[in-house]
């Protein structure tokens, strides 16, 4: 199913363990480290290049998910994935109206607005 990972697959490189830095650029003595870019295509032609830590072959995923559409797409661009017909993609707001109807959340918001006019005349 597209964006199960939420698109933080990555981890941190480069800073050494029990320093205080956050970022290997804060570092002046840090060597840049070796990076490539992987390119993966999704059954709908578009390409993600993520960039990754110099990696030995077998640790570099053989599949990502599309930024654009969110279907699986795979590193060989004559060999597209299979289109998912699971449910797209939602942002916060379609499941917040998926569970509200319009009426609930004029009454939600009028609520909260009584709520904060109440708390600002008793201050």
């Amino acid at each position: 199913m597209p964006h199960i990972n939420g698109g933080f697959r990555g981890t941190r490189v480069g800073v050494p363990v029990g320093t205080t830095f956050t970022m290997q650029t804060e570092n002046p003595d840090a060597e840049p480290l070796a990076r490539l870019r992987i390119s993966y295509w999704c059954c709908n032609g578009h390409e993600t290049s993520p960039v990754f830590a110099q990696l030995a072959p077998e640790q570099i995923p053989q599949s990502w998910d599309c930024i654009r559409c969110g279907q699986p797409a795979g590193r060989n661009p004559g060999a597209l994935p299979a289109h998912f017909d699971a449910e797209p993609f939602k942002t916060h707001l379609e499941y917040v109206k998926e569970r509200r109807s319009a009426a609930e959340a004029e009454q939600l918001l009028e609520n909260a607005l009584a709520s904060l006019r109440f708390k600002h005349k008793t201050l």
